[in-house]
């Protein structure tokens, strides 16, 4: 069972079996399209299955993504999904999922900042339209910015692969292990 969202913090959707969903703070059914705005509009959302109880706030999302993926330009690629399949029920499903939210929230700050700084340059007299242009000329900047970002990242991950793999040599040092002798392996195929 998913743990449930703190429900002082969240609005509460209820889904009910006829597969409808209701917003308990508007009173009003509402659409997947709905809950997307809502996330849009920075709301924090628990969405309850009324027959079961159970908090399906994860799979109502899954569902807006899979909706995102298959209209209009991909965010994933084959290739990326692919990969995260290849992650479930690995050993580093845990690590890959904080890896994953961690630059998720470091590229969200990035953004954040470039925006502030952009304004604070440009000034407030800019409109919403002209400032839609502005950033799409931005893109390979950030692209760029998050292609370094990158490959910092997977150099600290291959430095913090090497110094576990020396802490176990050095922790099972002490056992009396010996070596597996690929000759012997290859007698016995």
């Amino acid at each position: 069972m998913n743990q449930p969202v703190s429900s002082e913090q969240a609005r509460l959707i209820k889904k009910y079996p006829n597969r409808r969903l209701y917003d308990t703070q508007a009173s009003a059914y509402i659409t997947l399209d709905d809950v997307k705005q809502l996330i849009l509009q920075n709301h924090t959302l628990q969405v309850v299955d009324t027959k079961t109880d159970e908090d399906i706030t994860r799979s109502i999302l899954l569902q807006i993504i899979l909706e995102e993926e298959t209209g209009g330009v991909p965010m994933f690629s084959a290739d990326a999904l692919a990969q995260l399949i290849r992650f479930h029920g690995h050993a580093m499903q845990g690590v890959m999922g904080t890896f994953l939210e961690q630059n998720i929230k470091a590229f969200i700050e990035i953004q954040d900042r470039m925006a502030e700084q952009s304004r604070s340059l440009v000034g407030s007299q800019m409109g919403s339209e002209a400032w839609a242009q502005f950033m799409s000329v931005q893109t390979p900047v950030l692209q760029n910015m998050m292609s370094n970002y990158i490959d910092q990242s997977k150099a600290v991950f291959v430095q913090m692969q090497d110094q576990l793999q020396e802490q176990t040599r050095s922790m099972f040092s002490a056992f009396p292990f010996t070596a597996p002798d690929s000759k012997q392996s290859d007698d016995e195929n």
